[in-house]
C-alpha cells in the first residue's frame, strides 16, 4: 500500500515513516526541511530510511499548491498521514503568517489532493492545545474546544473543521489525532526535554514556567506511533448513533469523520519530569522559577478511552523509562 506521510524529516513523521516501512508499506515522504530548527537534525532523521527501497522523498512546501497537486498526481497514494505543520506554540506570536500558510493553506492543499485522488483515509495531526481555556479534565473529545489560547491551537481547530467539511462534501474518511506532549529520541530542540537537557549539561539555569506546577500527559514517541499506525488501518465511518440535536463534536452522522485524543493517561507534574531528567543525567538542574506564560495551558490530561475502544490503544512507556531512553539517544547523537 502506498502511503503519503508529510513531515518525514520531523520528530513524529520520521518515526511513523520508519514504522510503516517496517511493516512493508511503500512510503512517499514530504518535507521542506525548513530552518525553524537545526536542519542537520532533520537530515539525520531522514538518513535512517532515505535509502530504503520502498521510500521516496519529495522536497516541497505544503503551501506550494502546484507541488502538492503534482505529488498526488505522480505518486497516487492510497492513504495519507498528514503530520507536517509549522510547529511551536510560542513561535506563532512572532511569525503568525507562517502558521496560516503552513497549517491552514497547506492543509487545504492536502485536502484537495485527497478530494481529487480518491484517498481511502486521511489521518492528520491535531493537538491537546486545542482544549485551551477549558479546565475540565481529563480532556475528552466531546468537551469544548471553542477557546484556543494560541494561534497554533486555533490553526489546528480550523483543520478539524475543514476536515469535517471535506469528509461531508466528498466522502473522504478523515481522522484527527489530538497529540498530548510527545517526547523521546530524535525529538525537537525547541521542546522542554531537549532544552532542559542542553542547559543542565552546560551548567546553565533552566526557565521553569508556572513555577514548575504544570502537569502534562507526557507521551513517549513509540506509544504515539503505535496509535497512529493502528488508526491508519481504521478509516473513519459515519456514526449511526450520532444525534444532530445533541451533536458529538468528535464524530459525525453525515460524514466519515472522527477525532481522538492520543496520549498517556498518567498526569505528571513538570517538577517531577525535571527530577527524572536529573536522575538520568546524574546532575542537578538550576531552576529559574517563572510565572505562567501567556498562552500556556496550566494542565493537560488525556482521556484516551475512545481510541482504546477503537484500536485497543494502550500506552506502555512511563516518564522514567521514556526520559532515560531520550537521554541515552541524546548522549549518543551528540557524541558523534
Amino acid at each position: 500500500m502506498s502511503i503519503l506521510v508529510t513531515g518525514t524529516a520531523g520528530f513524529i513523521g520520521s518515526h511513523v515513516a520508519l514504522a510503516l516501512l517496517g511493516r512493508g508499506e511503500t512510503v512517499i515522504g514530504l518535507d521542506n526541511l525548513n530552518d525553524y530548527y537545526d536542519v542537520t537534525l532533520k537530515k539525520a532523521r531522514l538518513a535512517r530510511f532515505m535509502d530504503h527501497p520502498a521510500y521516496t522523498h519529495v522536497h516541497a512546501d505544503l503551501a506550494d499548491r502546484d507541488a502538492i497537486e503534482s505529488l498526488f498526481a505522480t505518486y497516487k497514494p492510497r492513504r495519507v498521514v498528514h503530520l507536517a505543520a509549522q510547529a511551536g506554540v510560542r513561535y506563532a506570536a512572532e511569525n503568525p503568517h507562517v502558521y496560516v500558510s503552513s497549517n491552514i493553506t497547506g492543509f487545504l492543499h492536502i485536502l484537495e489532493g485527497c478530494r481529487h485522488h480518491t484517498i481511502e483515509h486521511l489521518v492528520y495531526a491535531s493537538t491537546s492545545s486545542i482544549y485551551g481555556a477549558n479546565t475540565r479534565m481529563p480532556f475528552a473529545e466531546a468537551y469544548s474546544t471553542e477557546h484556543p489560547l494560541t494561534l497554533y491551537a486555533a490553526s489546528k481547530k480550523a483543520n478539524e473543521m475543514m476536515a469535517h467539511s471535506y469528509a461531508h462534501l466528498y466522502a473522504i474518511p478523515c481522522t484527527g489525532l489530538r497529540f498530548f506532549t510527545v517526547y523521546g529520541p530524535w525529538g525537537r530542540p525547541d521542546m522542554a526535554l531537549f532544552l532542559f537537557t542542553q542547559a543542565i549539561l552546560a551548567g546553565r539555569p533552566i526557565p521553569v514556567f508556572n513555577h514548575g506546577r504544570h502537569t502534562r500527559s507526557f507521551t513517549y514517541i513509540d506509544d504515539i506511533v503505535e496509535g497512529i499506525v493502528r488508526i491508519v488501518d481504521q478509516p473513519a465511518q459515519p456514526d449511526a448513533y450520532w444525534d444532530s440535536l445533541e451533536p458529538d463534536p468528535a464524530a459525525s452522522g453525515v460524514a466519515p469523520y472522527r477525532l481522538y485524543n492520543i496520549g498517556n493517561r498518567e498526569q505528571v507534574e513538570l517538577l517531577r519530569y525535571i527530577e527524572v531528567l536529573e536522575q538520568c543525567l546524574g546532575r542537578k538542574a538550576q531552576l529559574e522559577l517563572l510565572p505562567l506564560q501567556p498562552g500556556d495551558v496550566p494542565d493537560t490530561s488525556a482521556d484516551v478511552s475512545a481510541l482504546s475502544a477503537a484500536v485497543a490503544y494502550q500506552p506502555q512507556v512511563n516518564v522514567e523509562q521514556g526520559v532515560a531512553q531520550f537521554v541515552e539517544w541524546y548522549r549518543a547523537y551528540y557524541a558523534q
